[in-house]
């Protein structure tokens, strides 16, 4: 190993530790003092519910833990969205769990918390799985109503889900372990199954001041809408349990009748590590973004037996196209190549850049996975498409379009990692967020933004001293430095993997090493899913 590698090393290594201090905190959700309160009052935190509901010893993924991370701070923050995601394993059956953490303004719904919940509720949708909810809020944060009231894509949405995910046999339990309040009512009671937990689970539409307020009454909570009141009076709830563990064991035991789920059939054989060493991937990417390194030595530390057939591969270099294992699972890999290339003529191409030839190629092997039914890996690192009067003469365009076209019709899953840059239509031809992976993670090391931080900043700059110049002033080189300093400080601030993570451009940032169990995850998931159309790309300009 050389002393780049080294560098590499510790550069890496140090992100990844440093996301695991973040995430630490951020599981602390409200804080110490919070969590002992809720303790206090003979409940579970949100995260110690999930952990006693997951068979012990299995594997699971929690989505969005760094949702609203330095957002809403003139509020007081909202740790991971004030809502825990996760999907796991109970009774040996894959399932969605969806917590609110009550140690977070009360599990309060703030915007990010609606689109989280949104999002569990879309992983849930695609691929088929049971959702779990586990009710612990105050309702709608009322300063904020505004942005999580009215719209298409806000907390009324929610119910709307409920309702089509019922039509469509998707079973949903809802266990009410603390407040459940005003329109959140209706999400246990849309749900299949709901329980509530005696003396701490209630469920009304107004609490008993808005009540004596409005019409007068004089009644206290647990009257107007405890577990007695809605197990033996109105038959709101199914089920009463005495604590939050009667309500989970609960939980387990109806999940433990459900009948088998159907499969899509996506092929799987014995899982095998990769034959190099998964911790070399610290070493062989760069700490630099713009440095060159072989995409082809990051793809042997994340496939079985560090097996890759390779589709193409003398054609269109710039993009590595070809099948593999992971953890057992048939994949189609899509990943841009990261070093210099020479084309057959002699030419020499950048790394990370898609030029025609490549998106031709990443098209046609895209529509042959959808043809054999294998689910679709795309590794990120890409800067865009290639520019200037050689690629706009050849059909760029044309050929980006194409390659567009193809993974936005794509039937079978489709799983997104986001190892480097991730930079302008490159992002979308790579199945950026917009494009429907079935989960999308980033590294640390990620960079998601139209351009890079050097790139966006000297166009910014430019626009900025021009402005300036017109209204008389002008500018030295201290103070076009200082400027620049300033416009690229914003954007690189921007492009970090957390400012996407916090607001669910990704599902999670992973250490490099969960790769494989976040992809085999989200296949299985897949899997219950059967393929309900045919590939189909439509008009294309060939």
């Amino acid at each position: 190993m050389d002393i780049s590698f080294n560098i590499n090393e510790d550069h890496n290594k140090l992100k990844s530790s440093d996301l695991k201090k973040q995430l630490a905190k951020i599981k602390l959700g409200g804080g110490k003092a919070r969590i002992e309160k809720h303790h206090s009052q003979g409940k579970m935190t949100a995260r110690e519910r999930i952990e006693y509901l997951l068979d012990k010893g299995t594997d699971h993924i929690e989505i969005g833990a760094l949702a609203g991370k330095d957002m809403y701070e003139e509020h007081g923050g909202c740790p991971s969205g004030g809502v825990v995601v996760v999907m796991g394993y109970i009774q040996g059956r894959q399932c969605i769990i969806v917590a609110n953490d009550a140690t977070v303004k009360a599990g309060a719904w703030f915007p990010i918390t609606g689109k989280k919940n949104l999002r569990a509720q879309e992983i849930a949708i695609e691929n088929r799985l049971p959702i779990i909810y586990l009710v612990d809020s105050a309702g709608v944060y009322l300063p904020m109503q505004e942005q999580i009231f009215p719209d298409k894509e806000h907390f009324g949405r929610i119910f709307r889900n409920n309702a089509v995910m019922s039509s469509m046999g998707i079973p949903q339990i809802a266990a009410v372990m603390g407040s459940c309040v005003a329109g959140g009512a209706y999400l246990p009671i849309m749900s299949d199954e709901a329980l509530i937990v005696e003396k701490t689970g209630s469920i009304f539409l107004a609490g008993s001041y808005l009540v004596k307020a409005a019409i007068g009454e004089q009644v206290d909570n647990e009257t107007l809408g405890g577990a007695t009141t809605h197990c033996e009076i109105s038959g709101v709830t199914d089920y009463k349990a005495k604590d939050d563990k009667d309500a989970l064991d609960t939980i387990k035991k109806l999940l433990d009748k459900f009948g088998a789920s159907d499969s899509a059939g996506f092929n799987r054989s014995k899982p095998a590590l990769p034959k190099e060493k998964e911790a070399e991937l610290f070493g062989i990417l760069p700490k630099k973004r713009s440095d060159q390194y072989d995409m082809l030595e990051i793809i042997k530390r994340l496939v079985d037996n560090s097996e890759f057939e390779q589709y193409k591969e003398g054609f269109g270099k710039t993009l590595l196209t070809g099948y593999a294992r992971i953890d057992g699972w048939a994949v189609g890999i899509i990943a841009n190549q990261r070093k210099v290339v020479k084309t057959k003529k002699g030419e020499m191409r950048f790394g990370g850049v898609i030029y025609s030839d490549s998106a031709d190629k990443a098209t046609r092997f895209i529509a042959n996975c959808n043809q054999k039914k294998i689910p679709l890996v795309f590794l990120q690192d890409v800067t865009g498409f290639m520019v200037g009067s050689k690629s706009e003469h050849g059909g760029i365009i044309k050929d980006g379009a194409k390659m567009v076209n193809a993974v936005s019709n794509s039937v079978v899953p489709k799983f997104t990692v986001v190892i480097g840059n991730s930079y302008g239509a490159g992002n979308y031809a790579m199945c950026g967020k917009a494009y429907d992976p079935r989960l999308i993670v980033a590294w640390p090391s990620a960079e998601l933004a139209v351009m890079s931080g050097n790139s966006a900043a000297k166009v910014l700059l430019q626009i900025e001293t021009a402005s300036l110049k017109k209204k008389g002033e002008k500018i030295t080189a201290e103070k076009e430095k200082e400027l620049y300093d300033k416009i690229k400080e914003r954007y690189d601030h921007q492009i970090s993997p957390y400012y996407a993570a916090a607001r669910l451009w990704t599902d999670a940032i992973i250490d490099p090493l969960e790769t494989r169990k976040w992809i085999s995850m989200g296949i299985e998931a897949a899997d219950h899913a059967p393929i309900e159309k045919p590939f189909n790309m439509g008009v294309l300009q060939v």
